[in-house]
Formats: structure tokens, sequence, C-alpha cells
């Protein structure tokens, strides 16, 4: 593979900031992670990491799902950046196959993404499973995918941390 996950640590903050800012073509993104961590909503932070250093990042941040009986315990995952010479070479997919991992293994219920509909599909994301949600976002881009069976089956509010909006 040529590179390795890892969580990310005090030392990689200024490389995660120039990952997405590469990947991205703008701040924004560095941005919304600085103040999601700053917040306390970051509940996962992972790197891919080669010998030149920091080449990929993703984020999971804290997302309840309020249902009709209880909150469900759910993450967003955004952003997912990788370095422009090392998309397409495995490095997403690992971060994100990774941090589901770490999310089943937190005993995580569910995941929510807004992301290319060609992409996360393969992960098990689904844009069937997060209509019956109530979000600010929808369509086919607003994915989401149950790591507990049958955790969203009752659909519920998602309640976005207030980085995400501003």
């Amino acid at each position: 593979m040529g590179f390795q996950v890892r969580p990310e640590g005090d030392a990689d903050l200024g490389a995660i900031r120039t990952v997405n800012r590469e990947a991205f073509g703008t701040i924004a993104e560095a941005d919304l992670v600085d103040a999601l961590r700053a917040n306390g909503d970051a509940a996962l932070s992972l790197v891919a990491e080669n010998d030149s250093g920091v080449v990929g990042h993703i984020l999971f941040s804290h997302l309840p799902i309020r249902t009709s009986s209880r909150d469900v315990a759910a993450v967003a995952l955004a952003p997912m950046s990788v370095l422009p010479r090392w998309q397409r070479r495995g490095v997403g997919s690992a971060l994100v196959r990774a941090g589901l991992d770490r999310c089943r293994e937190a005993g995580l219920e569910a995941v929510v993404v807004l992301g290319h509909p060609n992409y996360y599909p393969r992960f098990g994301f689904s844009a069937r499973l997060a209509a019956p949600l109530r979000a600010p976002f929808s369509g086919p881009a607003f994915m989401a995918l149950e790591l507990a069976p049958g955790a969203l089956t009752v659909g519920g509010v998602v309640r976005y941390p207030a980085a995400f909006f501003g």
C-alpha cells in the first residue's frame, strides 16, 4: 500500500490542514475540522501517512439522531481528504474502512455522510436508508450506514454540530 492509517496526533494538525486545503482547493474543510475539534465535536480523527508524511485524513463527528424513543449513537463522516497526488491509490478507501471499523468497535450505531453518491455506497452507505432522516441535507449525496442492524429503521432527527453551518 505504501502508507499506514493511524489516529491523529498533535503533531499532525498542520499537515491535516494542508491535506484538506489541497484536496478541496479551499480552506473551508480545514476550518471545519479545526472548529469541530475545538468545540469537542470530533469523535474520531485518522490520518494516512507514508515516509513523506500525512497524505490523507478522515474525521468523524458526534451526530446524535433523535428517534421517537431514544437517541441513536451516530457520527458524521466529514470531511475525508487525500492529497491530489495520492488520490486513486486506495488511501481514501483505507481511511473509510479503518474509520468504520473503529466506530463499530466504539459501539456506535450509525454513520451519516454527505458525499459522492458513486463513491460511498461501496462501503454500504445508502441514500435510501438516509431518506427517512430529517436533516438539513437530502438527496442522493445524503447517505447513511447502520453499524448496528435496525438502528435507523424508525427514522429520526439528525442534529449536526454548529460548526457545519458556519
